[in-house]
């Protein structure tokens, strides 16, 4: 049987939307096996030497100065790239994709990240022949994502989907399948089973995340959960923040047989199958994870922006509550007595949990892809794919 080929372009401004493609990767593979996919970071990948330094100082500047990031978002949030900015993008960073493009020769292109899909539409304007679906992996819609070449959008909830209509994109090209997470995350283990493997004690367990970030050297946070070490595990997640584990690992303050320090981790997924409740910034592919396992969240530390839209979507959807003193205090109570059954009213304490406008199975949006990829191979053409994407100018 001959190889469809997928691929699929982000970028690494935060690990959300390279995750997304990966994960997109590995749920079209286990729906189809004959798809081939490519996930590229694509600025990395056409400019190593450059495209560190520019992340570096992305991520410094979320860091010290967060509120600068937010008031860039909301000036920008209805505004699409400026054509001069994909212009200069593309001759700067990208004068090498359409290169990229012949050479792995694909059946449909995927990006999960505005920049790849503003340089792929500016080449589909120039006549490249193959379908762009482009995946919104936050719960807003920022400008820069809008893109006239795009073929098929798929986002995560209706009021995003709202969004695109009113910016002009036609109903049809608008598909809400939620964030795309890994095939892992779309069962749930035994909690008990899970914790003997991980070498856990079977006992109410939470599971932080968040140290590159610095949300697990936060002292008040860490000292208010220590008043709990006895009755309660903590699982202390600090990613791939070198420094940060072997500083924790070393401390007495985190000598405590119920106290678990992890750095980057490939098993996420049973992390959260171990725990009862997940502390964490409001990323929006770490929250859909855990929404995926209907495991509850307290949220801190929102970067302005996307963050905040996400934090706002999962605490009025009721999987989640921003995380305060108080309320943590509840939430240890809560799991250390009764676990989730003695959770707070209107949490949705299992997967998959549903409203009657929305549903949230998180092997949909691989699903639409395969769906959108066996159209092409069979001869579907792009134009007929877009179906009149643009409703008016």
């Amino acid at each position: 049987m001959q190889k469809k080929r997928v691929l699929i372009l982000s970028e690494g401004f935060g690990s959300g939307h390279t995750q997304a493609g990966y994960a997109l990767a590995a749920g079209m593979k286990e729906i189809q096996p004959n798809v081939h996919t490519k996930v590229i970071e694509l600025g990395s990948f056409l400019n190593p030497t450059v495209a560190p330094w520019i992340l570096s100082a992305y991520r410094l500047t979320v860091s010290t100065n967060p509120a600068l990031v937010g008031m860039l978002y909301r000036k920008q949030h209805d505004k699409p790239l400026k054509r001069l900015t994909a212009l200069a993008l593309h001759k700067l960073f990208y004068n090498h994709t359409a290169d990229v493009i012949r050479q792995l020769r694909p059946d449909l292109i995927v990006c999960t990240h505005p920049i790849p899909s503003a340089i792929i539409g500016r080449l589909k304007a120039s006549g490249l022949d193959v379908p762009l679906c482009t995946v919104i992996t936050d719960y807003d819609a920022h400008g820069s994502w809008m893109n006239r070449q795009v073929d098929q959008f798929l986002v995560s909830t209706e009021s995003v989907r709202r969004i695109l209509l009113k910016r002009g994109v036609h109903s049809n090209s608008v598909n809400v399948t939620g964030i795309p997470v890994h095939p892992t995350f779309w069962t749930k283990e035994d909690k008990a089973v899970v914790r003997r493997k991980l070498k856990l004690k079977n006992m109410p367990t939470v599971f932080i995340m968040g140290g590159g970030w610095g949300l697990v050297a936060n002292k008040e946070l860490f000292y208010q959960l220590a008043q709990w070490k006895d009755r309660v595990q903590l699982v202390f997640c600090v990613g791939n923040n070198q420094k940060l584990l072997t500083k924790l690992k070393s401390s007495p303050a985190f000598s405590h047989p119920n106290i678990v320090v992890i750095g980057q981790t490939k098993e996420v997924s049973k992390w959260m199958d171990a725990s009862d409740l997940l502390i964490t910034k409001p990323g929006g592919m770490t929250c859909t994870e855990a929404m995926a396992k209907g495991l509850p969240m307290l949220f801190c530390e929102s970067i302005p922006g996307q963050e905040e839209k996400n934090c706002e979507y999962f605490v009025s959807g009721g999987y989640g509550e921003v995380l305060s003193p108080l309320v943590l205090d509840r939430w240890l109570h809560a799991i250390s007595t009764g676990g989730t059954a003695a959770a707070p009213h209107g949490f949705r304490m299992s997967p998959y949990h549903s409203t009657p406008r929305e549903v949230y199975r998180p092997e949909r949006c691989a699903e639409e892809l395969v769906e959108l990829l066996n159209a092409r191979t069979a001869g579907s053409r792009p134009a007929e794919l877009r179906r009149s994407l643009w409703a008016s100018m």
